[in-house]
């Protein structure tokens, strides 16, 4: 239980003390009024003795009592009605509320508070899960400070109001003061008077209330004199009178009111009554008729509480209510200003009656000086020494005698006569029925009662060793004869009396207890006396720590069907919670017990009205529940905390208790969470109502990420329109992907560096249109004035019913600035201005049962300044009737603008990001800091230009390699100019808007029938064969030295496009090489006119997706001609083949690839003509076909090379058809081009090795040129595709880029084979400097050598046995620098193999020369075969080594010929 201002040692005596009844005469009684007090009440602060008082006990022993107290009461003639006193104890504890904020009544356990009386719905206490440590810190805590006073002032109202009983004596009225007035004409005859009427009252049948102790009650004449009016001689001479005839101990003279009420306001006399007064006692039910005392309600009381639960009905229409039949349901029926029967007093002109005052303005004892208090405490002194114990001792006596002469009789006979001679008792019930009755009536004068009254005698006075043997000897009578009331009271007084002994000899005997308590609640059917067994008990096994005990005690008189009505919610409720805090001071404390009972004391509370009480006991169980994951037992207690609040117009605490229902995740059904959402927000429109012009509240629902707040800044994309579509740009339907915005930043970053001359600017950042939680949030976002802003906010229901948002717009500031620096004044913040700031509103928006869903919400600025994005603002309601939506059509008849609203409240929600945390410094990493996020704060600036681009017919599927035609319209739709237009890309190579040269030349009339992508010339069929040249340089087609391939700018007329205007450009596209799905990105970047302080450029992004099907394989090889001369008869001619594969797989319909032309290009090479074999012209492949071709390649002429720039290229084209198309023109050159810069680009293959002298590197370098060309192959083509029953014409082309001599190349890229895995070395390898060595190709290539001779050599070996045939040697060197050259004519072997394949002839002469060759050299020698044989030989014998000239032999290398040298030799 909780701790008591009391101990237990204390309260019994307080609550069980010797009563006395005053009588007054009207007189007397109009004197004590003049201090607002009655009699009786103004003897209450005195009615304690301040010194022991001694008296002897029937062994003439000196017993000492201490503490001693009296009660004084006006006679009542009228039992107290049980309604009444219900009313009463209802006021009781409904009057004793906890002060608010009272800190000492918390128990504290370490870092755990247990908040006991604070009655706030905050009952925040942090209760962690740490079970074990809070218990073991309770149990060693001994600040045990919980206290409840309301049940300290119930339990003294319960057992001062307890009504007298015929069983037990210790209410009963011992003596009787007659007070009369000194004033009064004949006060001794008021006195006989008075003491006629007592007799009356005692002794007469007509009464049989009150009770009285013995018949001859002691009669005390108390003379009552004013002091300030009255003759105090004649008050002296009166009570002489009254000495002469009632005796000294029998009467006194009581002097009161020394002072006039008029001058109560000059000195501050302390008022003793207020204390005692403020607790009603059962006499208060009846207001006086006359002066101003008449009962008003304390104004501590719960009146205003009842008076507003006479707004039940009204609640329970206006709550939609659900919980008809819940538990906690607070109906009027049980209320209890309804259920109170008015107290029936007599309203007799000599019973006044006392009354508590409960006006505050009203000063008790007004009159009364200092010294008459002295005087009253003096009085109730007398009368207690002189008048009140002698009484007592002498009646103690008289009953012992009686009962030491009935001793004296052998019990057994006593017991057994009894039954047959004592017909003065009459059983009630037959003997069979007796043992489940309450048992017999004894008449007054019984013997067992003599004894009881004995025992209750000693018990007043303090003698509880002689008390207990008589209930022991009484309770034993009582159970012989089965009188089971009598029994029951003298075993309960048995106990207490064991209890209270001081030299404790016995044990508190608890079992006498618990019988006395099953006898009151089952046979006898008493519950009040069960009830004062069960309280008085609960405290004594308190006192000695048990604790269980006592709370099982408590429970067990608290079943609901134990008592019925009203009073037993007040006893249980009140019961449970002492049971509670037993469990909680328990040497283990039990928490989760304590919480539980405290939830059920809260219902029973909420049952008997006292709404304050059960809030309260809700609310000290919540913080046990709090955060246990126990989510139904929180719902319950928030939602009761929120029906109590609400009932006590605590309204803020209700929504907060609502709210907590609804935001955490609940378990519970959907129809309860929608009657918990309806009380929400009827609750919300109250307290709105209550301030409608006050800030807006924070709304629970639905719950929003912020953090997955997205704030894009621009216009919607426009929808593709026919064949024209859109830039993709960006926008918030599209996923956010790191890779790819990586890309955009660096194709950004690169046009951003060409336009600031190569070097990005240090305050540049990438554009950001659309901000995440992944985006860089760390500097203020700009947005345009006039462009508008959209905010994408995640909302999730959590609720298992739908949500319904009306009226959905965003909530901002603004502060309009000048950021052109003028005027630097700041302007005032602005809050909901359109003019400034235009705000989209959404009229409705539903989010069904545990949906997540995102709204967007624009803002459109029309002034440059700052604006912050506080939150949302909407009206939250739910869908009447509808429990459950699965999905869309769920609603009948609830279309758009249709949704049958039950109810809504108007509230905000603030979006509040955190930004990232900051991990840089060491006090960031060892700190939690976070950085900020401004996507929500953005700055709007000035007017910039708005770019967008629409494609025309672009493809979304090609052929590798197909060139296709589109167009690109630019259109400006801001109301600046914009300047400086250019597109980038990571892929220059997919499109061209065509070179300088595009606009010069006009098309060719066959061309725009066919619609050909390319500029076409018509040629006559007699050139064919031959090349057509023309020459083109790479700076006409933005490939310029230096220049970055893939920032292009976008050729607009007079680089300004006017607001407004649009621009349509023609645009070529080539299907990228490999097979697939290709997502190309372009980066259209431009600026304005004028430069804006804020924003330098803007950005316009585009993403093409094209899906490219296979067509040709190209692969070529280039190998020197055998032949020295050409035209001029020098060296230097190749043979280029090239071989052409059809790999399209017939799933594009293509029928067959023409290939219409081969065109070359090269600053060194050319493609002189076509070496066909077959006469067939038309070159056509049809599927998986391959073609191969042969082409005679030489070297531009010198002096064309000479008149060029460095960056001119020479273009020949070889035509298969009727048209050339003009190869170094747009498209064809501009793809060639972007191709070769592609390749370019790509890290040289040779790998860098250690290399000791720079001059070796030199020579490397040299050998490597010989074999090196540089010429491009471009293969054009057209395919013929059926589609539709219709046939079309794609054309495209190929390029193959030939690097070396003798190897291969290819028009696709090559899978590069992963290199084998090589086994690790665990040491570390000698640092060998490996010289760089060219390959054998390349050494081979030094030096080209010929033979010359007659195929065929007609000699007559019968003439002359010996055939010499002249043969030339032509030696060419093919690099730039001097080569020293060995030529050695002897046979390598001469095993019989190599003879029979070289024939056996032989070289005549010299068999070694020496030479040395200069730069590009050619050399003759004239050597001479001899042969003896007709046959075939192979003159291909000499061995050729080259070095350079000035470098030692490594390099020393053979040349082998590339072909046998085959001669017939003839017999003629």
């Amino acid at each position: 239980m909780a701790q008591c201002v009391q101990s237990v040692q204390e309260l019994i005596p307080d609550s069980f003390v010797p009563c006395v009844a005053a009588l007054c005469s009207e007189e007397a009684e109009r004197l004590t009024r003049l201090n607002h007090l009655s009699f009786a009440e103004l003897l209450k602060p005195f009615s304690r003795l301040t010194s022991e008082v001694h008296m002897r006990d029937p062994n003439n022993q000196l017993h000492i009592i201490k503490n001693l107290k009296i009660a004084v009461s006006n006679i009542i003639t009228q039992p107290p009605q049980p309604g009444a006193i219900r009313k009463l104890l209802n006021d009781v504890v409904s009057g004793s509320q906890p002060a608010e904020g009272l800190v000492a009544n918390v128990i504290t356990a370490g870092d755990y508070d247990l908040n006991i009386s604070d009655r706030s719905v905050k009952a925040s206490v942090p209760w962690y899960s740490n079970w074990k440590d809070m218990l073991m810190e309770l149990q060693e805590s001994s600040l045990y400070t919980a206290t409840t006073p309301w049940f300290e002032s119930y339990r003294e109202t319960f057992l001062q109001s307890m009504p007298a009983s015929d069983h037990e004596f210790l209410n009963h009225y011992l003596a009787c003061m007659l007070v009369a007035s000194s004033s009064e004409a004949e006060p001794v005859e008021q006195f006989s008077k008075l003491s006629q009427e007592q007799h009356q009252i005692q002794h007469n049948s007509d009464y049989s209330y009150p009770k009285w102790f013995i018949p001859n009650t002691l009669k005390y004449y108390v003379l009552l004199h004013d002091v300030s009016s009255g003759d105090e001689q004649r008050a002296e001479s009166i009570y002489e009178e009254m000495k002469q005839k009632y005796g000294t101990q029998g009467c006194y003279l009581l002097k009161i009111n020394s002072r006039t009420s008029n001058r109560a306001s000059d000195e501050q006399i302390p008022d003793p009554w207020s204390q005692y007064l403020q607790k009603n006692s059962i006499q208060n039910q009846e207001s006086y008729e006359d002066g101003p005392g008449t009962i008003t309600s304390n104004k501590n009381s719960d009146n205003n509480l009842l008076s507003l639960d006479g707004l039940d009905n009204e609640v329970k229409d206006g709550l939609p209510n659900n919980f008809r039949a819940h538990p906690l349901q607070l109906d009027s029926s049980s209320d209890p200003s309804n259920s109170i029967d008015g107290p029936d007093h007599v309203k007799s002109t000599s019973l006044l009656h006392e009354t508590k005052k409960a006006n505050t303005g009203i000063i008790h004892g007004a009159c009364l000086t200092l010294t008459d208090h002295d005087r009253i405490r003096q009085f109730i002194q007398e009368f207690t020494f002189r008048g009140l114990l002698p009484h007592i001792e002498k009646t103690i006596r008289q009953l012992n005698d009686q009962l030491i002469s009935r001793k004296g009789l052998s019990r057994s006979l006593f017991s057994a006569t009894k039954k047959w001679f004592s017909g003065s008792k009459v059983p009630e019930k037959g003997i069979n029925e007796l043992k489940n009755t309450s048992g017999l009536l004894y008449p007054p004068e019984a013997p067992e009662l003599q004894i009881r009254k004995m025992a209750d005698l000693c018990f007043l006075v303090q003698h509880y060793d002689l008390a207990y043997s008589c209930y022991h000897t009484a309770k034993k009578d009582f159970l012989n004869d089965q009188a089971m009331l009598y029994a029951a009271g003298a075993l309960e007084m048995a106990a207490v009396s064991a209890f209270l002994h001081p030299g404790a000899p016995r044990p508190y005997p608890a079992h006498y207890m618990d019988t006395a308590i099953q006898t009151y609640r089952d046979i006898c059917k008493n519950m009040v006396l069960a009830e004062r067994c069960v309280l008085l008990s609960a405290e004594i096994l308190k006192s000695q720590s048990k604790y269980s005990e006592a709370a099982a005690l408590l429970i067990r008189l608290t079943s609901e069907n134990t008592w019925k009505g009203m009073d037993s919610d007040l006893r249980s409720a009140l019961l449970l919670e002492q049971a509670a805090h037993c469990f909680i001071n328990m040497k283990s404390p039990m928490v989760r017990k304590y919480a539980f009972h405290m939830i059920l004391a809260g219902h029973r509370f909420s049952k008997a009205g006292q709404k304050k009480h059960a809030l309260r006991c809700y609310c000290q169980a919540m913080q046990v529940y709090k955060g246990k994951g126990w989510s139904l037992a929180e719902d319950h207690i928030n939602f009761t905390i929120g029906r109590q609040s609400y009932t006590l117009r605590q309204l803020d605490n209700a929504v907060s208790a609502f709210r907590h229902i609804l935001i955490n995740e609940s378990k519970q059904s959907a129809a309860q969470q929608g009657s918990f959402l309806r009380e929400y927000l009827y609750v919300y429109k109250n307290v709105s109502q209550l301030s409608p012009d006050g800030p807006l509240p924070q709304l629970p629902l639905p719950y929003i990420n912020s953090s997955a707040t997205r704030v894009f800044f621009g216009h919607d994309r426009r929808p593709a329109d026919g064949e024209k579509q859109a830039a993709t740009h960006i926008s918030l339907d599209q996923e956010y992907d790191y890779e790819s915005s990586q890309q955009w930043r660096e194709l950004e970053e690169q046009v951003v560096a060409l336009v600031n001359k190569g070097v990005i600017p240090s305050n540049f950042h990438p554009t950001q249109y659309c901000l995440n939680s992944y985006s860089d949030n760390s500097r203020f976002p700009l947005a345009v004035v006039e462009e508008p802003i959209t905010v994408e906010m995640a909302f999730r229901n959590p609720l298992k019913v739908p949500l319904l948002l009306t009226d959905l717009s965003l909530l901002w500031k603004f502060q309009p600035k000048d950021f052109s620096g003028k005027n630097n004044e700041v302007k005032e913040l602005v809050i909901s201005k359109p003019e400034m700031i235009g705000a989209e509103v959404i009229s409705e928006f539903l989010i069904n049962s545990e949906e997540s869903k995102v709204a967007r919400l624009k803002l459109f600025p029309h002034h440059i300044g700052e604006l912050h994005i506080l939150g949302v603002v909407y009206n939250l309601g739910t869908i009447q009737g509808s429990t459950t939506i699965d999905g869309i059509g769920a609603l009948p008849g609830c279309h758009a603008g249709n949704h049958c609203l039950s109810m809504t409240v108007r509230g905000r929600q603030d979006l509040e990001i955190q930004g990232p945390r900051l991990n840089n410094t060491k006090e960031e990493k060892t700190s939690i800091k976070y950085g900020p996020d401004r996507r929500l704060d953005p700055i709007i600036t000035e007017e910039m230009p708005l770019l967008e681009v629409f494609f025309i017919h672009f493809p979304t599927g090609l052929l590798c390699g197909e060139i296709r035609k589109a167009y690109v319209e630019f259109v400006n739709v801001s109301k600046c100019p914009l300047t400086g237009l250019k597109v980038v890309s990571k892929r220059p190579e997919f499109f061209t808007f065509g070179g300088n040269t595009a606009v010069l030349t006009p098309l060719s009339p066959s061309a725009s029938e066919n619609c050909s992508a390319y500029k076409t010339v018509v040629t006559d069929s007699t050139s064919v064969c031959a090349a057509l040249t023309s020459s083109a340089s790479s700076v006409d087609f933005g490939i310029g030295t230096g220049s970055q391939p893939e920032v292009i700018p976008v050729p607009l007329p007079d680089t300004v496009l006017l607001p407004g205007a649009s621009v349509q450009l023609p645009m070529w596209l080539r299907g990228p090489d490999e097979e697939g799905v290709h997502e190309i990105n372009f980066l259209f970047y431009y600026e304005s006119v004028k430069r804006q302080p804020k924003i330098r450029h803007r950005i316009l992004r585009h993403t093409a997706v094209v899906c490219t099907s296979r067509s040709l394989n190209v692969r070529a090889t280039a190998c020197r001609s055998n032949s020295l001369e050409d035209e001029e008869g020098r060296g230097g001619n190749m043979l280029v083949f090239v071989d052409v594969e059809n790999v399209n797989t017939s799933e594009a319909g293509v029928k067959e690839f023409h290939i219409v032309q081969v065109s070359s290009s090269s600053k060194h090479w050319k493609l002189q003509k076509s070496v066909n074999l077959s006469e067939n012209k038309d070159a056509k492949l049809a599927s998986r076909e391959k073609g191969k071709f042969c082409f005679k390649a030489v070297r531009c002429k010198e002096k064309e090379a000479a008149t060029q720039s460095s960056e001119k290229y020479t273009f020949a084209d070889i035509i298969f058809g009727n048209e050339q198309i003009i190869s170094s023109a747009s498209p064809c050159a501009d793809f060639f081009y972007r191709s070769l810069s592609f390749e370019l680009k790509k890290p040289p293959a040779q790998p860098s090795v250690q290399t000791e002298k720079q001059s070796v590197e030199d020579a490397v370098r040299l050998i490597q040129k010989c074999s090196e060309v540089d010429l491009n192959i471009v293969v054009l083509w057209k395919a013929y595709v059926v589609e539709d029953s219709k046939q079309l014409i794609l054309e495209g082309q190929h390029h193959v880029i030939l690097r070396a001599i003798g190897k291969e190349a290819f028009s696709y890229p090559q899978k590069q084979e992963p290199p084998e895995m090589e086994l690790l070395k665990f040491f570390r390898p000698e640092n060998t400097t490996v010289s760089s060595r060219p390959s054998v190709e390349q050494l081979s290539n030094l030096i080209k050598a010929s033979l010359h001779y007659p195929e065929s050599f007609n000699h007559p070996f019968h003439q002359k046995s010996l055939c010499l045939v002249p043969v030339t040697l032509l030696l060419s060197n093919c690099s730039k620098a001097d080569v020293d050259v060995i030529v050695d004519l002897r046979h390598k072997t001469t095993s019989p193999e190599a003879l029979e394949i070289h024939g056996s002839f032989t070289w005549l002469g010299q068999t070694q020369y020496k030479l040395q060759l200069k730069s590009e050299e050619i050399h003759t020698l004239q050597l001479k075969a001899c042969f003896v044989h007709t046959g075939v030989y192979n003159l291909g014998t000499p061995r050729v080594f080259a070095k350079l000239s000035d470098q030692d032999t490594v390099f020393e290398t053979s040349q082998q010929n590339s072909m046998p040298a085959l001669i017939i030799i003839n017999n003629v």
